[in-house]
């Protein structure tokens, strides 16, 4: 399955966990009933996933986890914000980047309507 088909598989079903669960719930709880629902889908989600960073050659084990990787192929970054910042998007990319992964949705669930919280990014590899 391409990326492609499986951020239209992701976002289905992101849309549809808004639907029954709304706004105003901390991540952790989006993370948790999102995996579900995702592997109910028969999809392999790993979460909270070590991201090392390498710097000149030397691997630094700093801390950095992706909320959601998908099929080893998607990443996906959760929020529940009122309002996404630049920084998140940067980090989004640059989690993309140290990945070596070509594509990311930054997907907040603290919207009205999810669809304007839903981004897709994508590593010009």
């Amino acid at each position: 399955m391409t990326e492609n088909e499986l951020s239209y598989k992701i976002i289905g079903c992101a849309i549809e966990l808004h639907k029954n669960l709304g706004a105003g719930l901390l991540e952790s709880a989006y993370e948790a009933a999102f995996t579900h629902d995702l592997r109910q889908l028969g999809l392999e989600v790993k979460t909270q996933v070590a991201m090392p960073m390498i710097y000149k050659e030397i691997k630094h084990d700093v801390g950095y986890r992706l909320d959601l990787v998908v099929e080893n192929k998607v990443i996906i970054e959760l929020k529940s914000v009122e309002t996404l910042a630049p920084v998140h998007f940067s980090q989004t990319l640059t989690y993309l980047k140290l990945s070596k992964m070509k594509l990311a949705l930054l997907i907040n669930f603290n919207t009205k309507f999810l669809k304007e919280g839903i981004h897709r990014i994508v590593n010009n590899l």
